[in-house]
């Protein structure tokens, strides 16, 4: 398999290790100094991208693969406001997208496990639930992808919440996600359940980005031929 990379950070390195280390071939490297060589002739060599660069560049980044007729795989969050923009273009180019917040095993895992949890507790309003998310300093967005998915898990599945804000809150249907940024943390998510009596509390923590990047690779093999919007998901067989 042939892959380009587009962002070549500290996660776009990993996930190069990962990939070589499993038999593909990088055929292209993109970063904020080589932009003009991310073009639709370059990206046609590759057989799937991986895109993982930030909020401000994502949508156009995933428009141009679909430009190129190149499937895509997105890490970047802090975008998903352009969510039904970027739907529309990739059934008007015919694309492929694979999209998640996070491409770890063990958090999408977690995923399921919170969306479990958040409803054996929707009759129990006595307990208040809360997200805390931590991250390295360098992390652009806040609350994390990861934590809006947990959130999003949270509302779908338990009724005492009506929508998540970022910080502490006094509102009893506002769901707190609070953002701690602290290096070199490469990612930790807590979902706490208090009572007066008790505590139920899940946790996730990323040792390093192996995990992030071996599940983007996995994404990237899984999606080639592929046409349409997928997600971990699909990947895993959820």
């Amino acid at each position: 398999m042939k892959i380009a990379l587009i962002g070549y950070g500290k996660m776009g390195k990993a996930i190069e290790d990962v990939a070589m280390k499993n038999g593909h071939e990088i055929v292209l490297k993109i970063t904020s100094e080589n932009t003009s060589d991310f073009n639709i002739e370059n990206l046609q060599q590759a057989d799937v991208a991986i895109e993982f660069t930030n909020p401000h560049s994502a949508v156009e980044n995933i428009k141009k693969c679909f430009d190129a007729n190149v499937p895509v795989v997105c890490g970047s969050t802090g975008w998903l406001n352009q969510w039904q923009e970027i739907e529309n273009y990739c059934t008007e180019k015919n694309g492929a997208l694979l999209f998640a917040s996070n491409f770890s095993v063990g958090v999408n895992i977690f995923f399921e496990l919170n969306k479990k949890l958040a409803a054996l507790m929707n009759n129990r309003p006595e307990y208040n639930v809360s997200i805390e998310e931590i991250h390295h300093t360098q992390k652009k967005d806040a609350p994390s992808g990861t934590a809006i998915t947990l959130a999003e898990g949270v509302l779908n599945n338990n009724h005492n919440k009506e929508k998540w804000v970022l910080g502490e809150t006094e509102n009893n249907v506002e769901l707190s996600i609070t953002s701690k940024r602290i290096d070199p943390a490469p990612g930790t998510h807590i979902i706490s359940y208090d009572s007066p009596i008790d505590s139920i509390e899940i946790k996730h923590t990323a040792h390093n980005r192996i995990g992030f990047a071996s599940g983007a690779v996995i994404a990237a093999e899984y999606i080639i031929d592929k046409k349409g919007i997928f997600g971990m998901k699909n990947v895993l067989s959820f």
